[in-house]
């Protein structure tokens, strides 16, 4: 990370990447409860008529990593650029962001950038 340059859109790409791995990541469950029913055994023709379930890809180390080096970043901008950040990572319109803080989307997208600034130029000062 020491001789990379990074751009408040390098930042924003991370951001999204980490949005969308913290989504792969599995379910929190309670923990020390189990089920002791047995596994309900199909039919092939029931099988055949089930509806098809998503398949759940897991995020790769690497990118667990990357997300939380995203999460080390946090504390370097304030709680409001924190929320705006995360949920345009999140590609929640612009409309929706802007009502949400209270301003324009011109004025919602310049907090957004700089707070991305804000976070590039502590990487790059690294």
């Amino acid at each position: 990370m020491a001789d990379r340059i990074w751009t408040a859109d390098d930042v924003a790409d991370h951001f999204e990447e980490a949005f969308r791995t913290l989504r792969k990541l599995p379910p929190v469950k309670a923990q020390g409860y189990f089920n002791i029913w047995p596994d309900i055994v199909r039919t092939n023709r029931e099988i055949a008529f089930m509806e098809p379930e998503p398949m759940r890809v897991w995020p790769s180390s690497a990118a667990i990593t990357r997300l939380e080096q995203t999460f080390d970043w946090m504390p370097w901008i304030d709680e409001g650029e924190r929320k705006l950040v995360w949920r345009r990572a999140a590609r929640v319109p612009w409309k929706l962001i802007s009502h949400e803080h209270g301003c324009d989307r011109t004025t919602a997208w310049r907090r957004w950038q700089l707070a991305l600034t804000k976070i590039a130029a502590r990487l790059n000062a690294r």
